[in-house]
């Protein structure tokens, strides 16, 4: 078990690498993982369950003690994203199709890698957890409103069908791998071990089923969703760090929302665009591309504020 898990570090710590390996080769040979799009949602509710799994109590204790800390979070979360896509769509006057993928990205909650990314740039990670797992439990909810309210100029939008899918994939799994953990308690924490490994697995899959059904369209357009998703990481991070500095939290706090809000669950993105619009490939793009972005602009900064960080005494 001790190698598997220092096998499944290493693969954590090299995620950004995987997604551009497996995402290069999605594009040379696309119809060697095309096939894996029929199981987007099935791979993604793998991943929630693994969250579910590695979740306790004791992650939302965190709320209660700091919920000023958790409340910033978890609004700049649902303002910042969604709005900052809005802005990109108009300012760029992206094609219908990308817009929606922008903006549906945008308004997906937190990503399980921030809590990882925040522990590395020496943020607060009980924080970063919490805001994860209160955006992640809203979601159904607060999502498909949002997209609703922002995306309905572009396309007819069914919300209700949308908050069912997320029900589906994301709560669901959750709730599902929190009732296993707390029926089987120390039995499953040598698996817990794996899961990043297995979500890992599952998120690189997604993005080359999407990168390799959408070949044409990215070869044509992919330059410009790239600069659309920098922008919207950056100006996210950037945001919801000064969101923190506003409200006069500390460093650490607002390292943690920073990276909150700039990392988005964009595997949920990517399930939600194959599902609700199938007909358009290129709307899953964008939160393909953000998967594999924003490890890459996460973990850099993390390595800076890390280095930047005063040693203790």
């Amino acid at each position: 078990m001790s190698v598997l898990f220092k096998f499944t570090q290493f693969v954590q710590k090299t995620f950004a690498l995987w997604v551009i390996f497996f995402s290069g080769l999605a594009l040379y040979s696309p119809e060697s993982f095309i096939w894996l799009k029929a199981y987007i949602t099935w791979m993604l509710g793998i991943v929630m369950f693994g969250m579910g799994m590695t979740m306790t109590l004791n992650d939302f204790k965190s709320v209660f003690q700091t919920p000023k800390a958790v409340a910033i979070g978890v609004i700049a979360q649902f303002l910042v994203m969604p709005g900052l896509a809005f802005l990109l769509c108009k300012i760029f006057s992206l094609p219908a199709e990308i817009a929606i993928g922008v903006i549906l990205v945008g308004c997906c909650p937190g990503g399980t890698a921030s809590n990882v990314i925040t522990y590395m740039a020496k943020g607060n990670t009980a924080l970063s957890v919490a805001c994860t797992s209160v955006s992640t439990i809203l979601a159904p909810l607060l999502t498909p409103a949002i997209f609703y309210v922002l995306a309905s100029q572009w396309i007819e939008i069914d919300a209700f069908s949308m908050l069912k899918s997320i029900l589906q994939v994301v709560l669901f799994p959750i709730i599902l791998g929190l009732i296993v953990r707390s029926i089987l308690k120390q039995k499953v924490n040598h698996y817990i071990q794996v899961m990043p490994l297995i979500s890992v697995i599952a998120i690189v899959a997604i993005v080359a089923a999407i990168i390799a059904g959408s070949k044409a369209q990215i070869l044509e357009s992919g330059l410009l969703i790239l600069g659309v998703v920098i922008l919207h990481n950056g100006l996210g991070l950037l945001l919801g760090y000064w969101a923190g500095r506003f409200f006069h939290l500390s460093e650490p706090d607002c390292k943690a929302i920073s990276i909150e809000v700039g990392m988005q669950n964009s595997g949920l993105g990517v399930a939600l665009a194959a599902v609700h619009f199938a007909m358009s490939p290129i709307t899953a793009v964008p939160s393909a591309i953000f998967s594999l972005w924003h490890n890459i602009s996460g973990a850099t900064l993390a390595t800076y504020w890390a280095m930047k960080a005063k040693p203790k005494k």
